[in-house]
């Protein structure tokens, strides 16, 4: 279906791909992996049409249709969700304009009779078979499953897409893209604005298309489960096999030990054949020999090995102060949002040493009761610090704790102590920072930028309790496992909360279970917790019923759970809605106060900048019962957004 063949790219004096060919076949599964900076985002453009090599071609039929997805894209902020993903149907409803424009010459028309008038029918009833053939009689039914499938609500589809977020209105780009029904799909990273269950439709979406599927991605699950075949682009060639990724992975392991015995051999033989040339260089009676070996190495095709980036580099956390035997306890903690009870009586302990993981469906309390734990938020009952507990806190927002106005290189070298300085630029560049990205400030750094170094800051802080809420979000499967590395060696506690198997597997030694407002422990490992569960994966637990097509709603209301449990009543699913509207309804009316405040702020600004004859001290006063005014005002704006998160998650259930 397309071709790549001897494609070679060449930036100034450095190669980036050397006669690279393969062959796209029209089912094809492909996982294109390599490090970063290997060229897998360019070698997707090259397919797709944006960029050129400098030598070789692509070749692909005319009528192939390829659908790009890259990492960032412009994104449009003047429809609603539904006209912005209505737009996939361009070509569709063009059509049906047309067979309306055609009915309406149709109808006017009086000569019955003529070749004209018998040529109109026959064009239209063309037209309106190939409107059909392509899925006019279902088209927003199809739109309407892919908005759900990537975590939309019904209720969104009217709002304006300049409301969403940047990662959101990502997914709005995936959906148009999907509903294209490309024969190629190229996609660059496509899982990094998706949540667990939305991965889990585009894997089960991907597996099933029927066209081709090329994707970058650095989740390791979702490769295994979508791909068929891996390609490594390595040192400017490409390893090609009919494997998924992991399979991949344990062949090209086994395929370096060959390759490094014969690198070794042939490295031997080189030098044997060395020694010889300078042995015998000068003497005629084996200057036909030393001529014939000189020829000989001149003939060798020299391997290359490619260097182990992670070979010298040892990351751990800083030693960790020992503590209390008891590191946290949890005594009949309880927490509600409103009348919405997310945690009820929460009995935990965790001791110096353990290694903890929350799973659990997303709004059943993991990252709530974490935050209980680090104090950050209110609650009732009981949560105890052991002694001398130093707690490490890794959060989503951690990253807007930076300092806007340092380097990332600064940020690292003021909490960097010991041998760890003289390898601070190995350890940015093993999290993704190298050449001159180590010299850009904070306050230019993407959120997934900052994540990371935030990450990094926390490796070196000397504390014995680590709390990581998903750590792996931003971070490629070799930042993954160097991370991984520096957790298991680490001789401190860890609590995290995360959905990567993967990750989780051999890191922790105990398993929280978070369902029903309730927790439930699983001693052992992930794959411990796993079996015991008879799931496949974590994200079976993060499975919510969804109603079928031509399931009412009574009926998915009435559906039960993982274990035969009830779903949610219809007076319950009312019950929710009615709460969601009262939190929307407050949240709107919060923000005209927040409005209201800043404007009367404003304006006593311009009063004590520029005004005379008034009582300094009464001003400053009412200035700053303002100033509380509209914090307090913020506060309980962002408590009502989670209140309206939490009772959102719900109702998905």
């Amino acid at each position: 279906m397309v071709s790549v063949e001897k494609i070679s790219l060449h930036f100034g004096g450095f190669e980036l791909f050397r006669e690279i060919s393969f062959l796209i076949n029209s089912r094809d599964r492909i996982g294109l992996t390599g490090k970063n900076g290997a060229g897998k985002t360019t070698l997707l453009k090259i397919i797709a049409g944006i960029d050129q090599p400098s030598s070789g071609k692509v070749s692909l039929p005319k009528e192939l249709t390829i659908g790009y997805l890259p990492q960032q894209m412009a994104v449009t902020d003047t429809h609603t969700v539904w006209e912005e993903a209505k737009l996939a149907f361009a070509p569709l409803l063009a059509l049906k304009e047309e067979i309306e424009a055609l009915n309406h010459d149709i109808l006017v028309r009086r000569d019955f009779h003529s070749e004209t008038y018998l040529r109109l029918l026959e064009v239209v009833h063309e037209k309106s078979d190939l409107y059909r053939i392509l899925g006019g009689d279902n088209y927003e039914a199809e739109l309407e499953q892919t908005l759900i499938g990537l975590g939309f609500e019904r209720s969104d589809f009217g709002r304006k897409t300049a409301e969403f977020s940047g990662g959101w209105r990502m997914r709005i780009e995936l959906a148009k893209l999907l509903l294209r029904k490309p024969d190629l799909f190229l996609l660059d990273e496509p899982t990094n604005h998706l949540d667990i269950e939305s991965i889990q439709w585009l894997e089960d979406f991907l597996r099933n298309y029927r066209g081709a599927v090329v994707l970058v991605s650095h989740d390791r699950a979702f490769l295994d489960n979508v791909t068929t075949r891996t390609i490594e682009i390595s040192l400017g060639r490409i390893s090609d096999q009919k494997m998924n990724y992991s399979s991949f992975v344990k062949w090209k392991g086994e395929q370096r030990e060959q390759q490094l015995a014969a690198y070794r051999n042939q490295q031997k033989m080189i030098e044997e054949t060395e020694r010889f040339i300078e042995r015998f260089r000068y003497k005629a009676t084996k200057a036909v020999q030393v001529q014939s070996r000189i020829k000989a190495l001149d003939r060798i095709d020299r391997l290359e090995i490619e260097p182990e980036d992670d070979a010298f580099l040892n990351i751990r956390f800083a030693p960790a102060p020992r503590s209390g035997q008891v590191v946290t306890e949890c005594r009949s903690v309880s927490k509600s949002y409103g009348s919405l009870k997310v945690l009820e009586h929460i009995d935990l302990t965790i001791e110096r040493g353990n290694k903890v993981a929350f799973v659990g469906r997303n709004g059943e309390g993991k990252t709530t009761l974490a935050r209980i734990i680090m104090g950050e938020i209110g609650y009732t009952g009981s949560v105890k610090t052991g002694h001398n507990v130093k707690t490490g806190y890794f959060a989503q927002n951690q990253a807007d704790l930076l300092d806007q106005n340092l380097t990332v290189l600064e940020t690292i070298d003021r909490v960097a102590v010991g041998e760890i300085r003289t390898k601070i630029r190995d350890l940015l560049g093993a999290f993704l920072f190298s050449g001159e990205d180590v010299d850009k400030k904070v306050s230019v750094l993407s959120g997934g930028e900052r994540s990371r170094l935030a990450m990094i800051r926390l490796l070196l802080e000397p504390v014995n309790f680590l709390v990581l809420d998903e750590p792996t979000n931003h971070l490629d499967m070799r930042s993954k496992e160097l991370l991984k590395k520096a957790l298991i060696a680490f001789d401190g506690t860890i609590l995290v909360v995360s959905h990567d198997r993967e990750f989780l597997d051999g890191l922790v030694d105990c398993v929280y279970e978070f369902r029903d407002k309730k927790i439930r422990q699983h001693l052992g490992g992930i794959y411990d917790f796993l079996r015991k569960k008879k799931l496949d994966s974590l994200r079976q637990l993060e499975a919510r019923a969804t109603p079928t097509a031509g399931q009412g709603a009574a009926e998915s209301l009435k559906s039960t759970g993982e274990e035969g449990e009830p779903g949610i009543s219809f007076e319950e699913k009312k019950n929710i809605n009615r709460s969601i509207s009262r939190i929307e309804r407050s949240i709107a009316a919060r923000e005209e106060s927040i409005a209201s405040l800043e404007k009367e702020l404003a304006a006593m600004d311009l009063l004590l900048s520029g005004s005379s004859g008034i009582t300094p001290a009464d001003v400053f006063e009412k200035y700053e019962a303002k100033r509380e005014e509209l914090a307090d005002a913020f506060r309980e704006w962002e408590r009502e957004h989670e209140e309206l998160e939490i009772w959102k998650a719900k109702k998905r259930w």
